[in-house]
């Protein structure tokens, strides 16, 4: 029986899937689980099984192009199986492939490239070129009075006097490639600035008593959890009971996450990866610096896997090491809202009327206006501070 291969949709958020590797050829025959083909989701490499046992009769999808969700990749069929519809099924899936930026981007630097070199044939004085590219002129267009056509800087001088005064040439530049990760990270960001409500608050917290909790670990040499693993799990506490920023929003109702799952942005060179901590609420301190530790080492060595990077509810973002007070971060679509860290670090502060040193941080929410309002995210936003002053209650 014939079985399509089809572009699988392995995330809420995921459009598009780019073809990695094919583990069979066209006539293998393959069985049923075994892995199949590879796609890069822009957040991980992943192994596809095959959804059928057979043979591998035709292949469409070649090695690094980029499908939609459910387009044709391949076929599977008996080994004899006559396939009446193989023409209709290659011109479904040539029409199915996704136009990416990246084949854009290369066409349009092949087309640039081309220019420039037949233009750099056109035989011309050196003042000549410099005075045709202060003026934007093209020089493709000039008739050159020189021997043997050769363009004189007084040509260049009377095709500006024809088109009259233009701005000057703007400054070269090197072209960047986008790589699929940041393509796909431009495009959520994008669409969640877009299409969420923004709104965000700000509150200073003390982490003095949260200071003084992290080095009684080391002093009894147990692991010490970062500022950002307390976040975790303090954020966690709080969502459980204000479960509205613990949700996405519809066209037409709120959903409720079961699940707390926190996600920590981490940045890579190619962009930006939240590898997720999934029932935060119900780990252990301890745990939770255990495991985002081996998900932000897996995340630097390109090691996530898919379950390590979908499912998040909540995110927690970390610019404090990078000496920045505080950021209004975009949120992480399609959750409610994220949580920006500054640096935390010791300043004069008045308490009780008395002015000592305490160690604060900046503590930045941005939520979607649609699913909450402010002063639900404003209560969340203190009871969170005010949790932090005691670490008792996180262990």
């Amino acid at each position: 029986m014939l079985t399509k291969v089809t572009m699988p949709k392995l995330g809420l958020t995921m459009k598009t899937g780019t073809v990695v590797e094919w583990m069979k050829k066209e006539g293998d025959f393959i069985q049923k689980g075994m892995p199949l083909y590879s796609i890069d989701t822009q957040k991980v490499i992943v192994d596809i099984e095959s959804p059928a046992t057979g043979v591998l009769r035709r292949i469409f999808a070649t090695k690094g192009t980029t499908f939609p969700i459910g387009a044709l990749l391949a076929v599977i069929a008996d080994p004899n199986e006559p396939i009446p519809d193989l023409e209709q099924l290659t011109r479904e899936a040539t029409v199915q492939p996704d136009a990416t930026v990246t084949d854009q981007h290369r066409a349009s630097e092949r087309t640039v490239t081309d220019s420039a070199r037949d233009r750099d044939k056109i035989p011309i004085s050196p003042s000549a070129r410099k005075l045709a590219r202060e003026h934007n002129i093209d020089v493709s267009k000039i008739a050159g009075t020189g021997h043997g056509g050769r363009i004189q800087r007084e040509d260049v001088l009377k095709a500006i006097e024809i088109q009259g005064p233009s701005s000057p040439q703007a400054p070269e530049a090197e072209e960047i490639q986008l790589t699929p990760m940041r393509l796909t990270m431009v495009e959520r960001l994008t669409s969640s600035y877009t299409n969420a409500l923004h709104v965000t608050l700000q509150t200073e917290a003390d982490f003095t008593e949260l200071k003084v909790f992290r080095e009684k670990f080391g002093q009894e040499g147990r692991k010490i959890p970062s500022y950002t693993d307390i976040l975790v799990k303090a954020a966690a506490i709080m969502l459980s009971k204000i479960r509205l920023l613990n949700s996405t929003f519809d066209a037409t109702h709120i959903n409720l996450m079961k699940g707390i799952n926190v996600g920590i942005a981490v940045a890579l060179k190619d962009g930006l990866v939240v590898p997720v901590l999934r029932n935060a609420d119900q780990m252990k301190l301890e745990e939770i610096a255990r495991r985002s530790e081996i998900l932000i080492e897996k995340a630097r060595s390109g090691k996530l896997d898919l379950e390590d990077v979908t499912g998040g509810t909540f995110t927690i973002t970390n610019l404090g090491m990078y000496d920045i007070d505080s950021f209004s971060p975009i949120i992480n679509p399609p959750e409610a809202a994220i949580l920006a860290v500054g640096r935390i670090v010791d300043k004069p502060a008045v308490v009780n009327g008395q002015i000592c040193i305490r160690t604060k941080g900046t503590l930045t929410l941005t939520f979607d206006h649609r699913i909450i309002d402010g002063a639900g995210a404003a209560d969340f936003l203190g009871r969170l501070g005010r949790l932090l002053t005691e670490p008792s209650l996180l262990i």
